[in-house]
């Protein structure tokens, strides 16, 4: 099995992130991975969630127990709260909805400090949420980077972070528009963005039917690859991942996708949670590999960042957009939601999940 998910295999501590909700009595809109809630006088929110990571030890399980206790109300201008990439919320009178993600990028966990410059972690920080609205097929608008700065970091490296994510946001057309500072024993970097597509048109991971043809873009196992090696191309692969933003908007505008979600954490654990929202199974062959990379960097090897994507039974997809590969890799079929297969045989989620058991 190859190292799919970054240095926290060595030095994760098993602390969680939701421990430090510990006062959400005042009027909230709280962000968190692929979710927004909004959160109005939960006075016993600390004890609900810690009782759910104690009990409940996988990302799913502990998003779809919030999902039940943050329930959206009828009348709510948010269309999609918990379970996709990306909340969707919907101005009254708009032409557009509103698409809001936020991304956590933690030392110690996704990246070290002893292999990932400032410009590296500043890049990819950012590049997390971006892909976010690239699965959704939308135009990103802006960002919010809310920063701990790590004690041993001088202003050389604050400089390199924020220099190479003003960057990326600047030829994304994604403007950087306020945060938070603080400082603390590790680096802590939290992105939120904010971004944009037609009313009603936003790609949704519950889309996908019976008969849907399943495609990959680019080719996959490079970013596990240059984990692992830590040299040559693949590992300039792992620290530039290119969120696919235009081809995104390609796959909702041109190719009418039913369902697409972003590759971030493996694809088999990707493609597990596009079946179980679209109630459906699914079927693949070998994924289209990045040179060097093993079967097992391609199927469960995370941080790829590349998107998943169904289309309607005989919909013509050209083999590339733009020089980006466009590769059909199998169907969704009517099972078990979640079942998956590969090449026949029972296909495990073997990708990365923070929460279950080490």
């Amino acid at each position: 099995m190859p190292d799919n998910t970054g240095p926290q295999k060595e030095k994760a501590t098993g602390e969680r992130s939701f421990l430090s909700l510990t006062d959400i009595t005042r009027q909230h809109v709280y962000c968190a991975n692929n979710f927004i809630c909004a959160t109005a006088q939960y006075r016993t929110a600390r004890d609900v969630i810690s009782r759910t990571i104690e009990a409940l030890r996988s990302e799913r399980n502990v998003t779809s127990r919030l999902a039940k206790i943050a329930a959206i109300p009828a009348a709510s201008p948010v269309v999609l709260g918990i379970g996709d990439d990306c909340a969707i919320y919907r101005p009254r009178g708009s032409a557009d909805d509103l698409l809001f993600t936020a991304d956590l990028f933690l030392e110690n966990v996704h990246f070290l400090r002893e292999t990932h410059k400032a410009a590296d972690i500043g890049r990819i920080a950012l590049a997390r949420s971006l892909s976010d609205i690239a699965a959704m097929g939308g135009e990103p608008r802006f960002c919010l980077v809310s920063l701990c700065v790590p004690r041993w970091a001088d202003d050389k490296w604050v400089d390199g972070f924020f220099d190479s994510l003003n960057a990326l946001a600047a030829s994304t057309g994604t403007v950087l528009a306020g945060g938070d500072l603080s400082e603390g024993d590790t680096a802590v970097c939290d992105v939120t963005v904010c971004g944009a597509v037609p009313r009603g048109t936003a790609l949704r991971r519950d889309g996908a039917r019976p008969g849907d043809e399943i495609y990959v873009s680019g080719k996959l196992g490079g970013s596990a690859l240059g984990l692992s090696a830590r040299k040559g191309k693949a590992w300039k692969r792992h620290l530039n991942p290119e969120p696919r933003l235009e081809a995104g908007r390609y796959v909702r505008e041109n190719l009418r996708a039913t369902a697409a979600i972003d590759i971030s954490d493996g694809l088999s654990l990707d493609l597990e949670r596009l079946c179980l929202a679209s109630g459906a199974a699914a079927e693949i062959i070998d994924p289209p590999r990045f040179a060097g990379a093993t079967l097992e960097h391609a199927l469960h090897g995370g941080e790829e960042y590349e998107l998943l994507f169904t289309v309607r039974p005989g919909t013509r997809v050209p083999g590339d957009y733009k020089g980006l590969p466009l590769t059909r890799i199998g169907t969704i079929f009517r099972g078990q939601p979640g079942e998956m297969r590969h090449n026949g045989a029972p296909l495990p989620a073997l990708g990365f999940d923070h929460f279950a058991t080490k």
